[in-house]
């Protein structure tokens, strides 16, 4: 339980720019869900129930001894799996936009795949953190099929920008644990032989399109294209200053779709300019490296470990979605962490940070 005296060791800076990016993202969506003639959508409303229920889940993960998660990790892994399972299941799961994601709990839908890069990151932190060494073939297969199953289960949803966020958690925690360059290179090596498969059986015609649309988008400008070069028309029009708050038009006319979702960035970029994006960059900057801090401090490899996978799928979705919003990637439905609509993803990327804010603050104990 919670010591007295660890609220000292607690790290305030990154709570407080963790709270500033929520502070950033909820003014962004009631920005980009205003309707002058109906007035601010409930969309920010929710969002702020959201943050209110991640904060308090993040307590959660804050008051207990980060070992007692990862001793359970492999209760939290199997608990993870079936309800990923019972995600497919008609009737159970919730059907929205062609994709089978999400639980129906009455008051909101619940995202389990969400949760699932909290599930791998504490079942791989523990793995690795048991085994003395490097990891072995064994080791590598091992952890290596504990990320495959809830990946596989969330593209079957199919939601595969969600599940590739996995992978980071694998290939991060693999390599501090001290796998090889070698095995890596081996591994990139055997994605690229594996994608001309991967593209004639596994990806859907509308994920090759958008993958072909970003090479030129102008081949499709009304369809898959449309979004990317949306997207850069809306980032591009904020200029230096932007053009103020309720004052967009790509987001406000609704040219950009998915404004307070998938490209909340680009929103942002077209109200508050530059100056408003090297804010975000500088808050979500900051909160890499101050996390990067956590795991160096960490007064064991397990909280290394956890630390790590926690900031790997964190960082990874960062940095697509703003590439992405940028056009500069092609276009996939990721949130950008802690800024977009969602209330599963807030809740659980709110819960993650209190892991990492554990593993600091627990640094001096025994």
């Amino acid at each position: 339980m919670f010591e007295r005296r660890l609220y000292h060791h607690l790290d305030w800076a990154l709570l407080i720019a963790l709270l500033a990016l929520c502070a950033l993202g909820s003014t962004t969506i009631y920005s980009a869900t205003f309707d002058p003639s109906h007035g601010s959508s409930h969309r920010y409303i929710v969002q702020l129930y959201a943050i209110g229920l991640g904060l308090m889940a993040m307590l959660v993960t804050v008051t207990f001894d980060y070992r007692n998660f990862t001793d359970k990790s492999h209760l939290f892994y199997i608990a993870m799996v079936v309800i990923l399972l019972a995600v497919l299941i008609p009737g159970i799961g919730h059907e929205g936009k062609g994709a089978r994601r999400w639980i129906d709990l009455g008051s909101f839908n619940l995202q389990p795949s969400e949760f699932a890069k909290i599930g791998v990151a504490l079942v791989l932190a523990k793995y690795f953190g048991d085994n003395r060494g490097a990891p072995q073939r064994t080791d590598l297969l091992v952890a290596a099929g504990l990320t495959l199953l809830p990946f596989l289960l969330i593209a079957r949803e199919p939601d595969l920008g969600t599940a590739v966020t996995l992978l980071p958690i694998f290939l991060a925690v693999a390599y501090l644990a001290g796998m090889q360059m070698r095995i890596l290179g081996i591994m990139l090596l055997a994605c690229v032989l594996v994608a001309p498969v991967a593209w004639k059986f596994a990806l859907k015609d509308y994920q090759k399109s958008r993958i072909v649309t970003f090479i030129d988008p102008s081949q499709d400008a009304k369809g898959a294209g449309y979004q990317q070069i949306q997207a850069r028309i809306t980032v591009g029009s904020g200029g230096l200053s932007g053009k103020g708050f309720k004052q967009g038009t790509q987001g406000q006319l609704r040219f950009l779709p998915e404004v307070d979702n998938d490209f909340i960035f680009s929103v942002l970029a077209e109200e508050q300019g530059f100056a408003g994006v090297l804010v975000a960059l500088g808050l979500y900057l900051f909160v890499i490296l101050r996390s990067i801090e956590a795991a160096r401090l960490a007064k064991d490899r397990l909280g290394s470990y956890l630390v790590i996978g926690v900031l790997a799928s964190f960082t990874f979705q960062v940095v697509y979605n703003i590439t992405m919003s940028a056009g500069l990637a092609p276009v996939k439905g990721l949130t950008l962490p802690l800024m977009s609509y969602g209330g599963s993803s807030m809740i659980a990327t709110l819960a993650a940070f209190g892991l990492v804010l554990n593993v600091r603050m627990r640094r001096f104990t025994n």
